[in-house]
């Protein structure tokens, strides 16, 4: 088939997924609503292979039925595609319990847990001073907490504490004030496979902004796990591991955070005090997730009630849409072409091992993030940072959890003729004035050319230089963050045009 013949809606032109006439249509039944979506050939299957990829560009709605209706494809000869698929069908959305109910039973059962910790070192020839040390957390997994762990399960399906070994200690450092004053404090989410010590890298936040930072690990996705991650690769009837030990990761940013607010937490310790002044302001946690901390920082706002204020920087909604899109997925794919060889099977893999994702990650959570809260649970406000042009992060997945959470932009976000859209930033409303609460996405341009709209990675020097981490240290961003977390407002500070950033060396 042809795309273009075919008159179907691509990652380009998104609203036209919803004209009266569209070749393709997404419909919740439950509603009677037609849903958008992007359409893509498959670049990385081969010519005659090429699988249709339809994408809903806002998350679908749990527990809702969806109709799919294909008609009046064509070649690029304007002849009728032979097809051996049926031109209607429908399926069902996974449930909130499905998909966020595990990870919320371990919530709801650490509810009045605080952890107990140890400072292992404090280091105070710096500002802020760094204090590193553990914390101890159930242990919801089969083995010891480490790599490879999965849930132990009770009758009706939710995560219990393994009782042979019911804990494990966690890794955090914290970056504290060195004056005697009580200040809010970050909790933050670090990037790809990294670790608790990125932290360090908000020294200049602190510093700036008036903060402490205090940061973990994300297990099942940090360096630790680097082994097993490479040889689900190899075998991805393994992935599960992965995702089990990832919401046990989110459980411990949540105890992390009660650890920063509650007075019988960090506080509690000289390391965390000069003259008996607490460093740590009482319940003032904040989040922040940046890159990897993006994608997957929206889960744990979602369930719990210890910080409001969210920034995530450089984000996205949905691994399957992001991976084939990054740069960063080649070097990951010299492990898992060799074990899939078949093009078709590797992509339809990604697409399943995703339903499990779902479970850890922004996707499974995001519909509960701004609006319709879980019970018990407050809605927050997020800041979502968007590079344009990204290059590890599709702007396609930022946006889409833009849209799904509700965020709005502003109505100048990219300069004319920067973006190949027909109407970039489609279905994110305008926000009606600075400063505002709501929930906001940002788009910042480094001139970084627009992103392909086909499932390929930009790379250079078609797509110029990366601009995923520029924005860490452009003051833009920086001033927006700082006064977003200490205020809960969240202000332009690009004077009502488009924010553009130092340009990166193309």
């Amino acid at each position: 088939m042809d795309l273009a013949a075919s008159g179907v809606a691509t990652a380009d032109d998104i609203g036209s997924s919803l004209d009266d006439d569209a070749p393709i249509m997404l419909t919740d039944l439950d509603t009677g609503e037609r849903w958008p979506y992007w359409a893509t050939l498959d670049a990385r299957t081969e010519p005659g292979d090429e699988l249709l990829a339809i994408s809903p560009a806002v998350a679908l709605t749990e527990s809702h039925r969806y109709e799919v209706t294909i008609n009046n494809l064509v070649t690029s000869n304007n002849t009728a595609v032979d097809r051996q698929l049926p031109m209607q069908w429908s399926f069902p959305v996974a449930s909130a319990d499905s998909l966020s109910g595990r990870l919320r039973s371990m919530v709801t059962n650490t509810e009045d847990l605080v952890p107990g910790f140890t400072v292992e070192s404090v280091d105070n020839s710096s500002n802020p001073a760094v204090v590193r040390g553990t914390f101890e957390l159930p242990n919801f997994l089969d083995n010891d907490g480490g790599p490879g762990g999965r849930f132990a399960l009770d009758d009706n399906g939710l995560p219990t504490v393994n009782t042979t070994q019911p804990t494990w200690d966690a890794p955090f450092i914290c970056l504290v004030g060195t004056e005697a004053e009580s200040r809010p404090t970050v909790v933050y989410g670090h990037g790809l496979l990294g670790g608790a010590e990125e932290t360090l890298s908000l020294s200049s936040i602190s510093t700036l902004g008036g903060l402490n930072a205090c940061g973990t690990d994300y297990v099942g996705m940090s360096r630790n796990d680097i082994p097993t991650v490479l040889n689900i690769l190899g075998d991805l009837s393994g992935f599960a591991a992965l995702a089990d030990r990832l919401q046990q990761s989110q459980l411990a940013f949540v105890l992390l955070g009660r650890l920063v607010n509650d007075p019988d937490g960090f506080v509690s310790n000289p390391a965390f005090q000069i003259d008996g002044t607490p460093l740590l302001e009482a319940d003032g946690a904040v989040f922040v997730g940046n890159s990897q901390g993006g994608i997957l920082g929206g889960a744990a706002s979602a369930v719990t009630n210890e910080w409001s204020r969210v920034v995530l920087g450089v984000p996205g909604l949905g691994y399957n849409v992001m991976l084939p899109r990054s740069s960063n997925w080649p070097r990951f794919e010299e492990v898992l072409n060799p074990a899939y060889p078949n093009a078709v099977d590797r992509v339809l893999a990604v697409e399943l091992i995703q339903l499990l994702w779902d479970r850890g990650e922004n996707a499974g959570y995001a519909q509960h993030l701004t609006s319709d809260p879980y019970p018990g649970i407050s809605p927050k406000t997020v800041l979502l940072v968007e590079a344009f042009g990204d290059h590890q992060v599709a702007n396609l997945a930022t946006e889409k959890l833009a849209r799904t959470i509700g965020a709005a932009v502003s109505t100048d976000a990219l300069a004319s003729g920067r973006a190949t859209a027909t109407d970039p930033l489609w279905g994110i409303t305008p926000v009606p004035s600075f400063p505002t609460t709501m929930s906001v996405l940002s788009v910042w341009d480094f001139g970084t050319p627009a992103p392909p709209i086909t499932n390929l990675p930009p790379l250079p020097p078609d797509y110029g230089n990366d601009p995923h981490g520029a924005g860490s240290s452009e003051t833009g961003v920086l001033l927006q963050a700082i006064t977003f977390l200490v205020t809960g407002e969240i202000i332009d500070p690009c004077g009502g045009g488009p924010c553009r950033g130092r340009q990166i060396d193309q």
